[in-house]
């Protein structure tokens, strides 16, 4: 098995997911980058061709994940239950930049990601005035190390254990094998755990739900686009929560975005019913 933490397969899909976000007033402009624009621009005809026949569109399901994981997070938030958040492979992710203007001092947010694209990521957030402070910065990160500074366990240790600690893989899940998404899911239920409540927040696809020939074709294409396999790992809603509680986790539920179609415009797009948002919990008692 390739080594994952050195993975670069998942960058265009970065560029790309970074101006739909953009262009949807979600980023800040300058997260529009011209790969992205030029990826956009390249895959325009088939999203329109896709759009007319009433079919699911890969923008609509950046939007429609992206949406549902804000919501499940900000209710955490206003909750009180969550004050720091750790985003992996954040890529071009507006919503660190957003929550640092959303909550300034009430929450502390870490984007991480590998140094090409954390430094990147620094160099776009200081031209907009959005990094370097206790409450907002971008740490380099092996999601898949077991120690050390740029490990999970090692960015964690920078936080207040008092606090109750999310944690969020937008876009990773899918582009790696099972055993390596399992061995990352425990090493974030462990991590949790060193904190009173603990939130993971992720988007997955299940077999089930994919395996139509337009979907289908459309998985080839996305591997290809990344340069390496899209995984569907489980064929069921309960085969994915029974191996998050597998590995740690004491709760979890999958959502579909579909389902916050009256709430979001963006879970109307038929790719909505193709995804679903992953929120487990671990909570300890102290």
């Amino acid at each position: 098995m390739p080594d994952p933490s050195r993975s670069t397969n998942v960058s265009p899909t970065a560029h790309y997911t970074g101006y739909v976000w953009a262009r949807h007033g979600l980023g800040h402009p300058s997260f529009a980058t011209p790969e992205g624009r030029l990826l956009f621009t390249i895959g325009r005809p088939a999203l329109a061709l896709s759009r007319a026949v009433g079919g699911p569109t890969l923008e609509g399901l950046l939007l429609a994940r992206h949406r549902v994981i804000d919501h499940q997070l900000q209710t955490a938030i206003t909750a009180g239950k969550v004050t720091q958040i750790i985003e992996i492979a954040a890529g071009l992710s507006p919503r660190g930049w957003r929550y640092a203007k959303q909550y300034g001092s009430r929450i502390r947010y870490i984007e991480a990601d590998l140094p090409g694209m954390a430094a990147r990521k620094r160099t776009l957030l200081a031209a907009v005035g959005s990094h370097g402070s206790e409450h907002h910065r971008v740490a380099d990160i092996d999601a898949f190390a077991t120690a050390g500074p740029a490990s999970l366990p090692g960015i964690a240790a920078t936080l207040d254990p008092e606090q109750g600690t999310a944690i969020i893989t937008e876009g990773l899940i899918n582009y790696f094998p099972l055993p390596a998404v399992t061995a990352l899911w425990s090493q974030i239920a462990q991590t949790l755990h060193d904190f009173p409540q603990g939130l993971y927040l992720s988007d997955l696809h299940l077999a089930v739900e994919n395996r139509s020939p337009l979907i289908q074709a459309g998985v080839r294409l996305l591997s290809a686009f990344v340069r390496g396999r899209v995984h569907l790992h489980f064929g069921s809603t309960d085969e994915a929560i029974q191996a998050l509680q597998d590995v740690g986790f004491d709760t979890a539920l999958l959502h579909s975005p579909a389902d916050f179609a009256t709430t979001f415009r963006e879970c109307r797009d038929p790719a909505a019913r193709l995804v679903r948002i992953v929120e487990a919990t671990v909570t300890v008692n102290r």
